[in-house]
């Protein structure tokens, strides 16, 4: 049986065949040079083989809770930790919800974050909401706290930061959310995960309305149709960057930086079930 006719019989062998059987080494040693892998053993059967443990911080923000809810309905996810300052009324399936009092100390935490396999980290706050030192404690102890921690308890984890348009990793930048953002992106990056990304969208046009957070944001959702003939390199919806990020944190990506027109192509590629 040639390599290319043999394709359509491995690829149905790969759907009754687990890693464990005594045949995937012989399989996979025998036609890893003229075969890809998935077609062996498609997502959905691979991830059923597998826990995916998935831990979000900022869940009650707009793009962490539509990864939240993504996340809890998906069958491939088998447990969701969401770290919160109180818990929910309703909180989902399959998520457990850990009350923390202080982002800079998680020791009630640490029993729960062994074996972790995807993180997204959401939790932020906007500019000009707290003071300049305040800010900088939340966009970068707060993650960086995190993340040391889930270096010791599960260091293959893919790591998906929530960043800004603007960030700038040469710590040269005046502006206080550029210079900050680009700090925990240059820290987080250099703790070795499994993978590290970070999300750079421009303008988020919330989907679903909601209350505004300041003047800026009333006015930008108001130009919303105007700034969106800009083309992607300046706004993404809501649902198109919690696509991106849930896309990648489960099949990864080539770039660790993701600006706003890359968001936008991944979240296409989501939808359309390419790598």
């Amino acid at each position: 049986m040639t390599p290319v006719k043999a394709i359509p019989f491995l690829r149905n062998l790969g759907k009754i065949t687990s890693s464990y059987s005594p045949l995937y080494p012989w399989l996979m040693a025998r036609d890893r040079p003229m075969i890809n892998q998935s077609l062996l053993f498609p997502d959905s059967v691979l991830f059923l083989r597998m826990a995916v443990k998935v831990l979000i911080t900022g869940a009650t923000g707009m793009i962490g809770g539509l990864l939240l809810e993504r996340c809890s309905r998906d069958e491939r996810i088998t447990e969701v930790i969401s770290l919160v300052r109180r818990p929910s009324p309703q909180p989902l399936p399959k998520v457990k919800e850990l009350v923390v009092a202080d982002f800079m100390n998680y020791d009630s935490c640490r029993p729960f974050l062994n074996d972790v396999t995807i993180v997204f980290y959401c939790l932020g706050v906007y500019t000009g909401a707290v003071p300049p030192a305040e800010f900088r404690r939340i966009t970068v102890d707060f993650p960086l706290t995190l993340a040391k921690l889930l270096k010791e308890t599960s260091p293959a984890l893919r790591f998906c930061l929530l960043s800004g348009q603007g960030a700038d990793r040469s710590g040269k930048s005046k502006l206080m959310f550029a210079r900050d953002k680009g700090v925990i992106e240059n820290e987080l990056a250099a703790l070795g995960f499994s993978s590290f990304h970070s999300f750079r969208p421009g303008y988020i046009y919330p989907v679903v309305p909601r209350k505004e957070p300041n003047f800026t944001y009333r006015l930008m959702r108001f130009l919303y149709p105007l700034v969106k003939l800009m083309g992607k390199k300046y706004s993404i919806t809501s649902v198109e960057l919690a696509n991106a990020m849930f896309y990648t944190g489960l099949k990864g990506c080539d770039k660790e930086v993701l600006e706003n027109s890359d968001i936008a192509a991944c979240s296409r590629n989501a939808d359309a079930g390419i790598k």
